[in-house]
């Protein structure tokens, strides 16, 4: 029997990591908000109360594509997946309650990461000008400091990976998406992992959970 795996956990705490390894390892589909949003972007939303009839127009205006829409997109995704683990939704708490009517979930999981590791793991991150590829000063470094191992290009902290910024990101995210953890700690759905250990120590926990 397939798997329905939902994955919470702050910015940094390696949702995106895990849920890929996730997937490969127990043969799911990788759902994420965003990729669902790019690979319906023209879906015929005309019939709904909204100011545009497609995702598309949305995020061509730059607006934020509004929760009725997204919740529809992730439903259609999830309709054609046999098994997934699902990344980066419920965002809140409306959203949790339409997911519990659309599916039913073998496991709500959460990483459970400290503030302060959270904030050294995403204000560590460089990227290449050139290429796009990621670093980490401590966790992945390059050969030489500030130079891209790939192709040479210089690599730069990000606007949005600053301290300054990742604490903002953090604190919405606290305010938005931690009801919907402890929506799922109160319905007895969830567990909930140590996510600072290493990236093995972590996957060995969760797939001990969904193997279960």
């Amino acid at each position: 029997m397939s798997k329905h795996i939902l994955l919470l956990g702050a910015p940094g705490a390696g949702k995106g990591t895990q849920s890929k390894r996730l997937a490969t390892e127990f043969d799911l589909e990788h759902v994420t908000t965003g990729d669902a949003l790019r690979a319906n972007k023209d879906m015929d939303i005309s019939h709904m109360d909204t100011e545009f009839d497609t995702p598309r127009a949305y995020m061509e205006a730059g607006e934020l594509v509004p929760d009725a829409v997204v919740n529809e997109i992730v439903k259609t995704a999830l309709s054609d997946a046999d098994g997934y683990v699902l990344d980066g939704y419920p965002r809140n708490l409306d959203q949790a309650e339409f997911l519990s009517e659309i599916t039913d979930l073998d496991a709500a999981v959460f990483l459970d990461v400290s503030e302060e590791e959270l904030v050294e793991r995403l204000t560590g991150r460089r990227v290449c000008t050139e290429c796009g590829t990621n670093y980490h000063v401590e966790f992945a470094p390059p050969e030489e400091e500030g130079v891209c191992d790939d192709c040479g290009g210089e690599l730069v902290q990000r606007d949005d990976d600053t301290e300054e910024t990742v604490r903002e990101r953090l604190r919405v995210y606290s305010e938005n998406t931690e009801p919907v953890v402890e929506h799922y700690r109160e319905r007895g759905e969830l567990v909930e992992i140590d996510g600072e250990g290493t990236p093995d120590e972590v996957f060995e926990e969760i797939g001990a959970v969904v193997d279960e």
